[in-house]
């Protein structure tokens, strides 16, 4: 990370903090520690193009190239290093990143592609699928069989996931673009679906600060709206005993566990559950609430996980994993 980076200021009572306050009663006596680790910059994390090499092959390149001596594996990945972010390397101008055989993306943004465990042969959708990295990871934990339909209404944004596609080689993936709340019943069911939805993205002020000074005024029950469409229509595509994982890059209550609650709520809670989540070996969670201001959320909420940077040294997360028990008239 180049030294040049501004950190937020520590305590609460700043500018920069002030949106957040609203989750301190959540956190308590870690409150500190929250606001600590938002004033450091984000490390960045690699991980291994698998249809082309393994994690072992790829060691030999990144000592070329003077990152290993520096790496340390993930915990709940062997496939994937995480780097400090007082490093000042390019990484996206190295030759093993031009030739494809790793790629960059934040640690937590990997968790809820690997949490879907989609498996080889399976058809699979990416909703919102720009930038792509997440379509890439599917991609390679399917060993490039099977299909992933990666979808985004963004036709610029899309070309941003074609680039990565070309650049690692993936061969099992195809584009659409649709507004994924509105994505065509006739294209059909899926064994599984990644719901990684638009949101206030606050869980990423870390590498991006200008996100805290855009929440004052940030219209959280709009956004909700789309969520719960875009999920919705996800939830409905699945095949029975299918999985959807449902996951944004925000604290925010109204964006995670209500939107989960008011969905499954409108498509009955006996056609649809919210399952326990895999382990994430060495990797500290926290469960989804069951209540906020004056809500309450189903009990099984709790099989959700929220991640807050203090405690893995990452960016902010939500995810929930739903399982279609049944098939439902649409």
């Amino acid at each position: 990370m180049s030294s040049s980076h501004t950190p937020y200021p520590k305590h609460a009572t700043t500018p920069y903090m002030e949106p957040l306050k609203r989750y301190q009663h959540l956190l308590q006596d870690e409150w500190d520690d929250f606001c600590d680790a938002l004033s450091k910059p984000l490390p960045q994390v690699l991980w291994t193009n698998t249809t082309r090499l393994t994690a072992s092959e790829l060691e030999p390149w990144l000592d070329q190239c003077g990152l290993l001596e520096h790496a340390t594996r993930l915990s709940w990945s062997e496939d994937a290093w995480k780097l400090p972010a007082s490093l000042d390397v390019a990484y996206g101008t190295l030759l093993p990143f031009l030739a494809g055989l790793y790629h960059l993306q934040e640690e937590v943004s990997l968790i809820p592609g690997w949490m879907l465990d989609p498996q080889p042969y399976e058809r699979i959708l990416d909703t919102c699928a720009a930038p792509g990295g997440k379509t890439a990871q599917l991609a390679c934990l399917m060993r490039n069989h099977g299909t992933i339909v990666a979808n985004d209404r963004s036709p610029g944004r899309l070309r941003a996931v074609r680039s990565i596609i070309d650049r690692l080689g993936l061969l099992n993936i195809a584009m659409s673009e649709y507004n994924a709340a509105n994505f065509p019943r006739d294209i059909g069911t899926f064994d599984r679906i990644l719901v990684d939805v638009p949101c206030s993205c606050e869980g990423t002020s870390r590498k991006n600060k200008r996100v805290l000074t855009t929440l004052e005024n940030y219209d959280y029950e709009n956004q909700s709206r789309l969520q719960r469409a875009i999920l919705l229509r996800a939830l409905e595509q699945l095949r029975p005993g299918g999985i959807a994982a449902y996951s944004t890059c925000t604290y925010a209550p109204e964006e995670n566990e209500r939107v989960v609650h008011q969905v499954l709520d409108q498509l009955g809670w006996d056609n649809y559950e919210i399952i326990p989540t895999p382990e994430l070996k060495g990797f500290k969670t926290m469960p989804g609430l069951l209540h906020w201001e004056d809500e309450s959320y189903d009990a099984s909420m709790e099989n959700a996980i929220r991640i807050w940077p203090h405690h893995n040294d990452t960016g902010g997360f939500f995810v929930a994993l739903i399982q279609k028990t049944q098939e439902v008239s649409q």
